[in-house]
């Protein structure tokens, strides 16, 4: 136990000069430097915010059944299709009417009838892209009804970019 104190006693006997007392610890360093990295982080300016850029405007246009086939989505065209005349721009469905998509036959084309009737045959498309609209003569009510359902749902999502009318109207 006389060793214990003489030890005690010769720490205290030590010049203050020779005790570590000071500010600049590695603890208190450490510190410092993670406070100044933060203050850094919150107040070092921030890049300017940039917009996304906004689609080109598209302008209310009449189509002709030949002028529409080209919107099918192909070569960075729009995705553009027809329901009882009225012409919706239905690029962001892309991957439902775009190339490779389950409704693509419908791209570019008057959709009416093979809406109305579930259909995706070529026999539901318009052939004669000179000749007149489809009128959509033999139309039950059932069929009526789902083109009316179609209809209101590419009115409630997409926009309306023009009308669809025959060759000989343009």
């Amino acid at each position: 136990m006389e060793y214990v104190n003489q030890r005690v006693a010769q720490e205290a006997a030590k010049a203050p000069s020779e005790i570590y007392t000071g500010l600049a610890t590695p603890l208190n360093i450490i510190l410092a430097v993670i406070t100044l990295y933060t203050t850094y982080l919150l107040y070092k300016p921030s890049p300017p915010a940039t917009l996304p850029r906004e689609p080109p405007a598209i302008v209310f246009r009449v189509f002709t059944p030949r002028t529409l086939l080209p919107y099918n989505g192909e070569n960075g065209m729009p995705v553009f299709l027809a329901v009882r005349g009225r012409v919706f721009d239905v690029t962001s469905g892309r991957n439902f009417y775009g190339p490779g998509g389950p409704y693509e036959n419908f791209a570019g084309r008057d959709a009416s009838r093979g809406l109305a009737f579930h259909s995706f045959a070529e026999d539901m498309l318009t052939k004669d892209l000179d000749g007149p609209l489809d009128k959509l003569d033999g139309l039950g009510p059932e069929e009526f009804e789902s083109l009316q359902g179609w209809e209101e749902r590419f009115l409630s999502k997409y926009m309306v970019v023009g009308k669809l009318v025959a060759q000989g109207d343009a």
